[in-house]
């Protein structure tokens, strides 16, 4: 065997064997690209070209963005908004059936798309949701479960993490992805909300609903609109051109932060705690992209995208089955790796072999981001899943017995996304971003 060729055996066996015995990811992702670049490269040059490859991966202006978008998140977290963002909730769905479940799943719809967190909005809204819950008799496990499954859909509703970072290894336009990303983060919190109504339909204890005067309706969403201005502000800039997405995000740490004071919920003396927070996320997750771009110089040396290319192809020439072979690698991939590390690592593989027949990388980023965060709800990785399972004081196990319904129709709505570009190409051609 040539030593390209072992080397990327070499990455490839060595990242599950260290996933396998409890590695982290990225410890896992940058020895086995170390090892294999000692293979071809030499012990020296390996060094040496590994260190040039983590600081030209992390040394991006737009992947600033990503430290003051996490820092606006934690803030948000801790700045009271999100009990502003379930009262409103309330109002918009609490008449439906299921109306405080409906209310978990429309509040973390609006967390996820001020905050582009996803873990974040499952342990604010479900820490307010969940023991509301349980006193109106819903069962413990439907309810984490409701919070689990629509945490996600506010990393797909802009801004969002995930999209920049694809953004990063594709070379496509941010604002693009981000508008993008309105219809399919609908879609998904829509899907859950018909879960929860159908679950509710069978339990007349459930459907019991009180309306809110109007009134207080409207004093509720009035006090909700300066948390909901953030998605404005932060997207509406971009679009008109007054700032880049990096510009956006130190502008939402600014908002977010005013916004806490405002209304009291932060002190000073928690800014140092709130900041050492974001500074550990975010040392995660560039470390994670550093060693990704040593791993992703490794298999273009080795030529890793082209042959999964001509295996595929061999397989198939039929676009359609190769877009649902890509579909199941990431529903796959999703169980076992974390969303930021799937993203890097496949989008530079699978990217080139869509693109041959015609996808575009908007729509494509799109797939990819919904495909990992369905990934994010599934054991035995999802992140979200632990969140919302620790949140609401329960086991794996019985939350992954009520996510299944959840689980199946968003798989529906990642194949319907799949095959209907325009969900995904709409909106930004409409805006001119294409």
């Amino acid at each position: 065997m040539d030593p390209v060729s072992l080397a990327a055996l070499l990455l490839l066996v060595g990242i599950a064997v260290l996933l396998v015995i409890g590695a982290p990811i990225s410890v896992a992702v940058g020895l086995s690209s170390l090892a294999a670049m000692f293979v071809f490269l030499g012990t020296e040059d390996g060094v040496l070209t590994a260190a040039q490859q983590i600081f030209r991966g992390i040394n991006s202006f737009p992947l600033l963005a990503i430290p003051f978008f996490v820092l606006a998140g934690v803030i948000m977290n801790n700045g009271g908004i999100a009990l502003r963002l379930v009262d409103a909730a309330k109002v918009l769905v609490g008449w439906a059936p299921g109306s405080l479940a409906q209310t978990n799943v429309a509040a973390n719809a609006l967390f996820g798309a001020v905050s582009g967190s996803g873990v974040a909005a499952a342990a604010a809204v479900g820490a307010v949701m969940t023991p509301l819950q349980e006193k109106e008799r819903y069962d413990r496990s439907f309810a984490a479960a409701a919070n689990v499954a629509s945490a996600p859909s506010g990393m797909l509703i802009p801004p969002s993490n995930l999209m920049i970072v694809y953004s990063l290894v594709s070379g496509t336009s941010v604002a693009a992805l981000f508008v993008g990303g309105y219809l399919p983060g609908i879609a998904w919190a829509l899907v859950c909300m018909v879960c929860v109504h159908l679950y509710a339909r069978s339990r007349p204890e459930l459907r019991m609903t009180g309306r809110i005067g109007l009134a207080q309706s409207l004093k509720v969403l009035l006090d909700a609109v300066p948390a909901l201005l953030l998605i404005v502000v932060v997207i509406g800039g971009i679009l008109a051109g007054l700032f880049t997405a990096t510009e956006a995000s130190c502008i939402a740490v600014l908002y977010a932060l005013l916004l806490s004071f405002l209304y009291r919920a932060i002190s000073v003396r928690q800014l140092p705690g709130i900041l050492i927070d974001a500074a550990k996320t975010t040392a995660v997750v560039m470390f994670l992209i550093g060693v990704s771009t040593v791993m992703g110089f490794v298999l273009s040396f080795a030529r890793v995208p082209q042959t999964v290319s001509e295996g595929l192809f061999g397989l198939t020439t039929n676009p359609v089955l190769i877009l649902l072979l890509i579909a199941l690698v990431l529903l796959v991939v999703g169980c076992f790796m974390d969303a930021t590390p799937a993203v890097l690592i496949f989008t530079p593989i699978f990217l080139p072999i869509v693109e041959s027949f015609g996808i575009h990388p908007v729509h494509f980023g799109i797939m990819i981001v919904l495909g990992v965060c369905i990934g994010t709800i599934t054991p035995p990785v999802g992140t979200i899943l632990f969140v919302g399972a620790k949140v609401a004081d329960l086991g794996i196990e019985p939350v992954v017995r009520r996510l299944v319904p959840f689980f199946a129709a968003l798989v529906v709505v990642f194949i319907v996304v799949i095959f209907t570009p325009g969900l995904s190409l709409w909106l930004p051609g409409l805006l001119g971003l294409l």
